[in-house]
């Protein structure tokens, strides 16, 4: 089973539509929480709800590391331009490439040229 994405508030709403065109479920945080959440509740809700954090974010990446959990995944773009039609196909992409490691626990990094994954923990 694919596994499911939340889409951080720093990532446009745009994103979802696109995702799902994809074969992706993905849902914006702001559809399932407080746009002022902070992002250790964005870490919980994922993790509980099992969702992917999709996410420009650094700190969730940082959170990981420090935190050793195995989960919840993120995936984490990189690039000055974060909208779909800049960074759509690269994200794709990286999903469809990294799909096993986000299902069992993963952080992946995306940027215009490449993907790189870590396997949690950290």
């Amino acid at each position: 089973m694919r596994p499911k994405l939340l889409l951080d508030m720093n990532l446009s709403p745009e994103w979802v539509p696109m995702l799902q065109a994809q074969g992706w479920n993905a849902v914006h945080w702001s559809t399932v929480g407080d746009p002022r959440a902070t992002d250790r509740e964005i870490m919980v809700w994922a993790a509980v709800n099992e969702h992917v954090v999709f996410t420009h974010d650094l700190d969730f990446g940082t959170m990981l590391a420090l935190s050793h959990e195995a989960g919840p995944s993120v995936l984490q773009v990189r690039a000055e331009n974060v909208l779909p039609d800049h960074l759509g196909a690269a994200v794709v992409a990286a999903l469809g490439q990294h799909e096993a490691e986000l299902s069992s626990g993963a952080l992946v990094v995306v940027d215009e040229r490449r993907s790189r994954v870590r396997v949690l923990p950290i």
